[in-house]
């Protein structure tokens, strides 16, 4: 039997982007305008990844600094590069461990799919803590999903059973939508609660349901 791949986003499904990304941006405009600020935020991000290939801890200083254009003040000097010198800060999701590790102990290979950076997500999965089979960025593909050029990368490297594959990723837009396009098994952790079409094979709130959620789409 060929083995059983789960590949993985990072930011929103296994690392708390919104609190790291949140966490910055109060503290140069303050609590009361963070949250609609980071909506903007995520409006803007994948303008600046849609129009040129930039490593991505240029794509989020870029994002800031637009955004700064448009709150009409900036982060002090020196400040321009906050958001990629916090990422390696940015905490997991509390459940994102246990839901991992029992992975791992079923049998699963884990790979990431990360619009990110080689360095960038090596400090993310320190901060996981949980070994991964394989990750695969933006940087080594030069194009950011929902392009489909990390998914082309996975194939290419481990030859996987598309049939034994499962996607999981917390983006609609980024990952869900281009999964469908491919044809790949997907599960939604839809921690913010949003609608989407197309609809995924599976949606659940956070990971903890995750190990016994694959296994019925993927029996050992």
């Amino acid at each position: 039997m060929s083995q059983r791949w789960a590949t993985f986003d990072c930011y929103g499904t296994l690392i708390d982007w919104n609190a790291g990304i949140g966490s910055v941006l109060e503290r140069f405009w303050g609590a009361e305008q963070a949250p609609k600020l980071l909506e903007r935020y995520h409006e803007l991000e994948p303008q600046v990844q849609a129009e040129e290939f930039r490593t991505y801890a240029e794509v989020l200083s870029l994002t800031l600094e637009r955004l700064a254009r448009e709150v009409g003040s900036g982060p002090p000097e020196g400040e321009a590069g906050a958001l990629p010198r916090s990422l390696p800060e940015w905490p997991p999701f509390p459940e994102v461990g246990n839901a991992l590790r029992e992975l791992r102990n079923r049998g699963w290979y884990l790979a990431i799919l990360s619009n990110s950076d080689r360095d960038l997500i090596a400090a993310s999965q320190r901060r996981i803590g949980v070994p991964f089979d394989l990750a695969i960025v933006a940087e080594d593909v030069h194009s950011y999903k929902p392009a489909h050029g990390h998914w082309e990368r996975f194939y290419e490297l481990t030859t996987a059973d598309r049939e034994r594959h499962v996607h999981v990723a917390q983006s609609h837009f980024h990952d869900i939508v281009p999964a469908n396009e491919l044809g790949l098994t997907s599960v939604w952790i839809n921690r913010l609660g949003e609608q989407g079409d197309p609809k995924p094979t599976r949606e659940i709130p956070d990971l903890t349901p995750l190990p016994d959620v694959l296994d019925e789409l993927v029996p050992a």
